[in-house]
């Protein structure tokens, strides 16, 4: 028996009320029928018989029904059946058993050897037995044919018996096998194509997260460094204010207060698009209010720097800088300027630059800028008044950076910047999506230190 019909049954006797079953319940019945009336011929035939060698009827009888009762289990045991009618055939028993049995060996999976060697020697059998009893007959009758004559009639009827059948039977069970071929081959297409559809949910899935991945860490980078300059500005704004001490420290108060208030939005809405990676709801599709929740976010932002600005001139005091960004994105080139923004605001800051100048794919370059930026930013948070050194070194097809900062001397203003600890995860993110090296952590000395190593896509 083959896979699929241990399959079929299999699938037969776990659903009593499918298909299968009631195909499976209907080949019982025939089956059932076929012995019935087999049996039936060969009990009259072994009457005859045994009324033709002089032996009891009974007894003859008794030989013919499990002989024609042998056909309820042609589908299990074909070959036994036919072995079992070419037995018989001297004995002329089993009409009904010979054909039906030649039917289900070719239509089962036995192999073809089999096949033939057992319709051959039925068919052989069977012509035998035919030129037989044409011969007695024919003498009973005082009729003598040539033997010519006589071997074709029992060659066509030996034929006639044989050969329908058997080819009947090699048709039926190829269109079996075709339609079990189909069959198989529909259910694995039906399983293919559930795995891709669950695939391309899970390439959705994966896609929304990296989106929702990439917003988070382009709005920590864009906001979060102009708006702790902003904090930084205002607290010290705030020490050193002499015209108008009440005023001035009124407005710089204001300003910080804008500041804090727009980072901790910022971390709320970074928490939100983060909630993915971790499986929450949030994987779902986005939909149009977080869209609009990110951009009243990105506006309130950018107004507060403004209005922090012209408070800022309106009360005297140096203006709060602002990190112009185009639309292909920082790079290299703005390193001076941004560490510039950061002397600004009180910091020492010294940049050292390694290896002849040259430009980078736009990646590498957006990548490189936004590391020293936040790193920048973190120093500003976690370590006012320390000194930093940015290094930078041109490579063959990499560059290099590194951003190191001692331990706080306490002469800066602390201001009270939030953090929402995505800088360090962001920074690692965009390193490594451009298969880069990311390693940070303290010195030594008491400060920190971010080191970054970014291939060049372009020159690869």
């Amino acid at each position: 028996m083959t896979a699929t019909g241990a399959i079929v049954e299999e699938g037969a006797r776990g659903a009593p009320s499918g298909p299968w079953w009631w195909a499976r319940r209907r080949s019982m019945v025939l089956d059932v029928a076929l012995a019935l009336v087999s049996a039936l011929e060969c009990l009259l035939e072994g009457v005859s018989f045994a009324h033709e060698v002089g032996m009891p009827a009974v007894l003859g009888g008794l030989i013919g029904v499990p002989v024609g009762a042998a056909l309820v289990v042609r589908r299990r045991w074909p070959v036994a059946v036919v072995l079992l009618s070419i037995a018989t055939t001297p004995a002329e028993l089993g009409f009904l058993l010979g054909i039906v049995g030649l039917y289900s060996l070719a239509a089962s999976e036995v192999p073809r050897r089999i096949i033939v060697v057992l319709s051959a020697a039925s068919l052989l059998g069977t012509l035998v037995v035919a030129v037989a009893r044409f011969h007695q007959d024919m003498a009973q009758d005082g009729y003598h044919p040539g033997w010519w004559s006589m071997l074709a009639i029992s060659v066509l009827l030996a034929l006639g018996l044989t050969a329908p059948p058997v080819l009947l039977g090699l048709y039926v069970g190829a269109r079996r096998r075709l339609v079990e071929s189909l069959r198989e081959r529909a259910d694995g297409l039906e399983r293919e194509l559930s795995l891709l559809a669950e695939r391309a949910e899970e390439r959705a899935v994966w896609a929304r997260n990296e989106e929702r991945t990439r917003i988070a860490r382009e709005m920590h980078d864009v906001v979060a460094h102009r708006v702790s300059l902003m904090v930084v500005h205002a607290a010290a704004l705030q020490a050193v204010a002499l015209k108008d001490p009440e005023k001035a420290s009124r407005n710089a108060g204001l300003v910080g207060d804008m500041g804090r208030q727009a980072l901790t939005e910022l971390r709320e809405m970074l928490g939100v698009l983060r909630t993915s990676q971790d499986g929450a709801p949030a994987a779902e599709r986005p939909g149009a209010a977080e869209s609009q929740r990110l951009a009243e976010v990105a506006v309130a932002a950018s107004a507060r720097v403004r209005a922090a600005s012209g408070a800022v001139a309106a009360s005297g005091g140096p203006g709060v800088p602002v990190v112009a960004v185009v639309d292909g994105g920082p790079t290299l080139e703005g390193l001076e300027d941004l560490v510039g923004q950061s002397r600004e605001a009180g910091m020492a800051v010294e940049l050292s630059v390694v290896g002849a100048e040259r430009s980078y794919a736009p990646g590498v370059e957006r990548t490189a800028y936004r590391v020293v930026q936040e790193a920048l930013t973190n120093v500003h948070k976690h370590a006012p008044g320390a000194k930093a050194v940015v290094r930078l070194a041109h490579r063959d097809a990499e560059v290099a950076l590194q951003v190191e900062n001692g331990p706080s001397d306490g002469g800066g203003t602390d201001a009270g910047l939030p953090s929402g600890g995505n800088g360090l995860v962001g920074m690692r993110e965009r390193v490594t999506a451009l298969g880069g090296v990311f390693v940070s952590g303290p010195t030594d000395a008491g400060g920190f230190r971010v080191s970054a190593v970014i291939p060049d896509t372009a020159a690869a």
